[in-house]
């Protein structure tokens, strides 16, 4: 690898390749017996720690029953032999159709990011499209036609029209309508794009705002063996807004007093690095954003905000930053510890304060990075209360370095490497790697933090400490969090929704390690009927507990029996509790 010659990485999967192919050319010939699901025997899906297999018979044997097993799936869900036999064969024809379709840059990016990970985790290599993606979720917009696209066997449907979007203005392509070719300009000749790539066909489509693109699509209504449509739609900016920052109210009733509470949930911590580097003054990211549903829950009164960060990966550390800084005055935020040593004070220099009132952070174990420095932040000022799961444990900086000056000759784009550079100490001297945010007050957890995260990564760096930032804490909240503690473990105990959720997680723990699965119907039918069983119960407990009169069951829906956010509403009621003390 360090001399440049790859010829060994596509080796690898060329044979990779070969062998999958026989695979699956025998798995198609097996599908033609039908299988005897009377049989007592097992299917074991997780075979780490199993001998590797050394002839051909055993891999035939291993993949015999694979094959029954997503066979037995199928029949339970009531599908006939005939059924199970046709969708068993597009699935292992989409697969092979897949391998096919590998481009050299995609082999020579799993195999440079194979390297990769077996010295750090978070270094890898981004091929051009996988760049692209990359910056796309990053600005939250993109230039196309706003439309979310996915193979369906050899065809690209629409799954969903962004609205506002260029496609849900021109109003002359839907969701399930099938796009069988693509041409550039109204004039243009279509490219037949029936069994392409769903990333080639994007490709195809996305381009210039202000630029045509020709599409010919059979429409849902009418089925494949139609005559296709040609339509055109002019591209423009779409901008992503499902991913952006949202808000909502929330009213929680604690002794007698209603509380109305402000959530503005965050998927990410995005930023549009084009359009801030121009200069443009309204580009788009996390802190803008915020900042306008922060004025606008002032606005309307409400008696606390709730910043949900669950499941948010991070983003820009500058956003972190920022974003801290719209809760406190000015002062540190977060500690970067170079390579050499050295170490820089990320600070807020704006003694602006956007919301000064009660403040809660919601974290679980998919938050990370940039989660891990603004919820750590608000921890160590005593600015608010972190509840849910100890975070991630992402403590490491990336940089971006593009690779076409490296390469100038080169007629494409090479890509770009995300490389370790630095790690991330919260103002306390303390690291976020591996260890991630402790939350003040936790919510019950199926994830063990030494199967997800950070600490789960055998090439991950260790946690450490430095020294302390200097820094001014807003308040002392470990005074009053025993109490917010126990009055929330009493409240769970007493809760349903949690008493539900406990047993799920019990259930979780004691299935999770199960790996061996019977493929005989009568005994997966027992085990499912169980299942379904419990399930039941369940609803009609609730049912009762709602005061919900059923007189028939298959008219209930599943609104009516849906727990919205059973750890958004007790978190509203912590902060609900933390109003009340704060009142005396």
């Amino acid at each position: 690898l360090y001399l440049g010659k790859l010829l060994p990485a596509y080796q690898i999967f060329n044979t990779y390749k070969t062998r999958m192919n026989e695979r699956i050319k025998y798995a198609l010939s097996r599908l033609d017996e039908e299988f005897d699901f009377t049989i007592d025997e097992s299917y074991k899906i997780d075979r780490e720690n199993e001998d590797w297999l050394s002839t051909t018979e055993e891999l035939n044997e291993l993949w015999r029953k694979k094959l029954k097993h997503e066979a037995l799936n199928l029949k339970l869900t009531g599908k006939e032999w005939e059924n199970i036999k046709e969708t068993l064969t597009n699935r292992y024809k989409n697969y092979h159709r897949a391998i096919l379709q590998y481009k050299s840059e995609e082999v020579f990016q799993l195999y440079l990011n194979s390297f990769a990970d077996a010295i750090d985790p978070h270094s890898n290599y981004l091929a051009p499209i996988t760049s692209e993606n990359f910056n796309i979720r990053m600005k939250l917009s993109l230039e196309g036609i706003g439309a979310t696209l996915r193979n369906d066997n050899e065809y690209t449907k629409v799954v969903s029209i962004v609205p506002g979007g260029p496609a849900f203005k021109a109003d002359n392509i839907h969701e399930d309508d099938l796009i069988t070719g693509v041409g550039q300009g109204a004039d243009a000749d279509l490219v037949d794009v029936i069994g392409w790539r769903i990333d080639d066909v994007v490709q195809l489509i996305r381009g210039d705002k202000g630029t045509t693109v020709k599409l010919s699509v059979l429409r849902a209504a009418n089925g494949i063996n139609s005559t296709p449509d040609t339509i055109t739609i002019v591209r423009d900016k779409v901008k992503l807004e499902e991913q952006a920052a949202q808000k909502k109210i929330i009213t929680i009733r604690e002794k007698e007093t209603d509380f109305n509470l402000g959530v503005i949930e965050i998927p990410s911590f995005y930023v549009d690095f084009e359009a801030k580097r121009k200069g443009e003054v309204d580009y788009r990211s996390t802190t803008r954003d915020v900042k306008k549903l922060v004025d606008e829950l002032k606005e309307e009164k409400v008696d606390g905000i709730i910043i949900d960060l669950r499941n948010n990966g991070g983003g820009a550390l500058d956003e972190a930053v920022e974003l801290t800084g719209l809760f406190i005055k000015e002062g540190p935020v977060v500690q970067v510890r170079q390579s050499s040593g050295a170490v820089n004070v990320e600070e807020d220099p704006d003694p602006e304060i956007a919301y000064d009132g009660p403040l809660a952070v919601i974290v679980n174990r998919y938050s990370a990075s940039a989660s891990e420095i603004f919820s750590g932040a608000i921890q160590d000022y005593g600015r608010g209360l972190v509840l849910g799961e100890q975070t991630y444990g992402k403590g490491t900086v990336q940089n971006l370095i593009g690779l076409d000056r490296f390469v100038p000759s080169a007629g494409d784009k090479s890509g770009q490497l995300k490389l370790t550079i630095a790690k991330y100490y919260r103002i306390n001297g303390s690291s976020t790697q591996n260890l991630g945010v402790v939350p003040d007050i936790p919510f019950p957890s199926a994830i063990d933090p030494g199967e997800y995260g950070e600490s789960s990564q055998p090439s991950a760096l260790k946690w450490d400490q430095i020294e302390t930032s200097k820094y001014q804490k807003y308040g002392d909240l470990t005074k009053v969090i025993p109490q917010l503690l126990e009055k929330h473990q009493e409240r769970i105990l007493r809760e349903p929704e949690f008493n539900y959720l406990m047993e799920d997680i019990q259930q979780y723990k004691e299935t999770k390690n199960k790996v061996d699965f019977s493929l005989n119907e009568k005994v997966r039918r027992q085990e499912r009927d169980e299942q379904e069983a419990k399930r039941k119960a369940r609803e009609e407990a609730r049912e009762k507990l709602n005061g919900i009169e059923i007189i028939d069951k298959k008219e209930v829906s599943k609104k009516t029996l849906k727990v919205e956010d059973p750890f958004l509403e007790e978190s509203g009621h912590i902060l609900a509790d933390l109003l009340l003390f704060s009142q005396g």
